[in-house]
């Protein structure tokens, strides 16, 4: 592939989207934390992002039929770094999620995701007929389902709930039978009684704390509470700059990663979240066109997985930020302040730009 054949038809528009959301959360991360003891975060989202771009572009050079060929080596090496962790990976805030790299805790799950959607992709995409089999619908069932439970083991509801919809996602364009997905739904919700005794008490108080967050407010519905004060009082056209008082006093918990749209919303108004949000919107967009234009099934469930990630992403978070959902800790792609996270979605643009780039090839 010629290197001006290659500058040509990589999605600069996508890549553009990308810069954008990026930029945005450097900018709000700085104003969350210039003027605390974690002043200079920033400047370290920084050096994720650049590598980012990095490891995304040398992906997209890489055949990703090479990498779907690699699909059930990835596979096992995700299971046995999930073991790792929980065997010796590194605690924090009661969670055993972290491996350390050179200097760098890595997380595991994030890279385990990714990982998921290569081999989502090769189990569909080898699914011959128009409708997916229940035998097959139960096999990629337990190929999500392996790593899934190693990852609430760590725990880390959040990032165990991401899998899910890459299940969904490819399993209805697999052709999921309506009969199928109604027996699933029907055993989901049987099976939430089990799933409450499962939870953590921490857990367990994030749910009853969103039902009733004004029951504890300075314990278990603070983060809600906070966090809703924080959206409410930014209006539409937002208090300015580094002027947003939940923000800059520290009120909004864990301001400058998972409730970083809370600190846009106080400080950019209505009209910075518009602007977020119309981001967000053309990237999934964006995915969903190259999902389109793939040449092949592989690289169509490639790109709609990472989709179905992304776009959970987002869901959830910004749900969870104005408390119309649990507070689960999943980050806001490309604007919450993490190394994994962030690399994580750079190294998933990577998939879907090699699609791209192979799109006319033979």
């Amino acid at each position: 592939m010629k290197d001006a054949a290659v500058t040509r038809d990589y999605d600069w528009w996508l890549l553009a989207i990308l810069a954008a959301i990026c930029m945005l959360g450097v900018i709000e991360i700085y104003s969350a934390t210039h003027a605390s003891a974690l002043s200079g975060m920033h400047m370290k989202q920084v050096k994720w992002l650049l590598l980012g771009f990095a490891l995304m572009f040398l992906i997209s050079r890489i055949d990703y039929h090479l990498i779907l060929d690699q699909a059930l080596i990835l596979y096992l090496i995700g299971l046995v770094a999930l073991i790792a962790v929980l065997l010796m990976g590194h605690t924090r805030f009661g969670a055993k999620r972290w491996i350390p790299i050179m200097g760098q805790f890595l997380q595991v799950s994030e890279l385990v995701k990714l990982i998921i959607i290569i081999v989502l992709a090769r189990f569909f995409a080898e699914v011959r007929s128009d409708e997916l089999s229940l035998p097959d619908l139960i096999k990629a069932g337990l190929i999500v389902g392996l790593p899934l439970g190693l990852i609430l083991m760590q725990p880390d509801l959040g990032t165990a709930l991401v899998l899910i919809p890459m299940l969904v996602v490819g399993a209805f364009l697999a052709g999921l039978q309506w009969k199928h997905a109604a027996a699933i739904t029907l055993i989901g919700v049987l099976m939430l009684p089990v799933g409450w005794h499962v939870l953590k008490p921490y857990q367990k108080e994030r749910v009853t704390s969103f039902l009733h967050p004004e029951e504890d407010a300075k314990g278990s519905g603070y983060q809600v509470l906070q966090s809703k004060i924080a959206v409410g009082s930014g209006g539409f056209w937002g208090k300015g700059f580094g002027n947003g008082s939940q923000n800059q006093l520290g009120y909004i918990p864990v301001r400058y990663s998972d409730f970083i749209m809370a600190a846009l919303a106080e400080e950019q108004g209505f009209k910075g979240v518009l602007l977020a949000l119309g981001l967000y919107m053309a990237l999934l967009l964006r995915l969903v066109q190259n999902a389109q234009r793939a040449k092949d099934r592989a690289g169509m469930f490639l790109v709609m997985g990472v989709a179905a990630a992304l776009g959970f992403h987002v869901l959830v978070n910004v749900a969870m930020v104005i408390g119309a959902m649990p507070v689960t800790g999943i980050p806001l792609p490309l604007m919450s302040y993490g190394g994994s996270a962030t690399l994580f979605v750079f190294m998933a643009i990577g998939l879907v730009m090699n699609v791209r780039l192979r799109r006319f090839v033979n």
